[in-house]
């Protein structure tokens, strides 16, 4: 029986961890687990589960909570409460499926413990990835990757040699606007950007689909995860989301993982490698796919995945900047404050406005994602 700790549980990732739990419960439990302000499914969870604590991270959304709850399960409020769980609460595997910076540092105290990290928070990879990945290779905590084309590259290179690779290709899905002109991503309205072709995701991750800093972000994370230089990172726009990323070896062989999107299967992978297990979630009938098409993204129009190589190449604060100022820029989008175009215009701008670290610790991170997210949010 392995204990999780998830953080993250009402967004789809934690929804989609929850179902893996359910189908395997002689395997797997829920040992503590995490919200934000979405406490309408929390009493829910707590009976079904019944985990030993729960994280509610706005303090508001918590006093509102406690005044009808009269169970056993420890409620702690804060921000700060998540370190306090993955710092000393009792777990095996720690599921981090919390959007953006905030996911970092309470992964790192699950590093410093040597716990398994089925990462699905890859802004905790890309503010930090040098420290994150160091703290893990120190400590000899595991961290597997969630992302499906993360989870397909590191299925890809079980049982390979790393010398032999050639090539990463991560795919994409183009989202919403693939086939847009620039001229008509002027006009595209919140409701168009949030609905994505191929996958059901959290809003601010589907805004990142639709301007295509996701794979960006996905480009960095890769690049710490597999320790390949970025000349061996290619994205190729694969529209039906069938191929989840391939991995190219020196002998021209290419090896790829397919199916149907879901977001089970990446989950339940890092929930149990190296065993397989058994999942009837979706069904991959190669008849019925008609095609499966690829073509280089438009780095002209997709400004976002451009700037995410740009930062990997300068290192040292750059993505932390990028990623701080893509967080401020998307939540101004999804409150009306600015316009789709405007998003990649925000973060180089703010990428532009700061004087680089080449070798930030935690605490220099930390602040220049404080600094990014202050300048953005004033100036916009």
């Amino acid at each position: 029986m392995k204990k999780i700790c998830l953080l993250g549980a009402s967004g789809s990732i934690g929804e989609s961890t929850l179902e893996v739990v359910r189908k395997y419960p002689e395997k797997f439990s829920i040992t503590a687990l995490t919200v934000n302000t979405s406490i309408n499914k929390l009493q829910t969870y707590i009976t079904e589960f019944a985990p030993e604590v729960v994280v509610i991270s706005d303090e508001k959304s918590a006093e509102k909570f406690l005044k009808s709850y009269k169970g056993k399960t420890e409620i702690l409020a804060g921000r700060d409460a998540l370190n306090k769980v993955t710092g000393e609460y009792d777990y095996d595997i720690l599921l981090s499926a919390l959007v953006g910076f905030a996911g970092l540092e309470p992964t790192l105290e699950a590093i410093k413990r040597k716990k398994r990290i089925g990462l699905a928070n890859k802004e905790t990879l890309v503010a930090a990835g040098e420290i994150v990945m160091k703290a893990a290779k120190e400590s000899g905590s595991e961290i597997i990757p969630v992302d499906s084309e993360h989870s397909a590259i590191f299925q890809c290179l079980v049982g390979e040699d790393k010398a032999g690779v050639e090539k990463l290709i991560l795919t994409a899905s183009g989202g919403p606007f693939r086939e847009y002109s620039s001229d008509e991503l002027k006009n595209v309205s919140l409701g168009e950007a949030l609905n994505h072709p191929n996958w059901k995701m959290g809003s601010k991750i589907t805004i990142d689909s639709a301007t295509m800093m996701n794979k960006g972000l996905e480009v960095i994370e890769a690049y710490w995860l597999f320790g390949l230089p970025l000349s061996k990172i290619e994205v190729v726009v694969h529209p039906q989301s069938i191929v989840h990323s391939m991995v190219e070896f020196v002998d021209g062989s290419i090896k790829a993982q397919l199916s149907l999107p879901d977001m089970k299967i990446p989950i339940q992978y890092a929930l149990s490698f190296p065993e397989r297990l058994p999942a009837d979630y979706v069904t991959t009938r190669f008849p019925k796919l008609r095609e499966l098409t690829f073509f280089e993204p438009d780095l002209k129009k997709f400004r976002s995945l451009k700037l995410a190589f740009n930062v990997l190449e300068q290192g040292g604060c750059a993505p932390c900047i990028l990623n701080a100022a893509n967080e401020v820029a998307v939540n101004k989008f999804l409150t009306d404050k600015v316009d789709f175009l405007h998003i990649p215009d925000i973060v180089e701008d703010a990428l532009s406005h700061f004087e680089n670290h080449t070798y930030p610790d935690f605490e220099t991170i930390t602040e220049y994602d404080r600094l990014t997210r202050e300048y953005v949010d004033n100036k916009y």
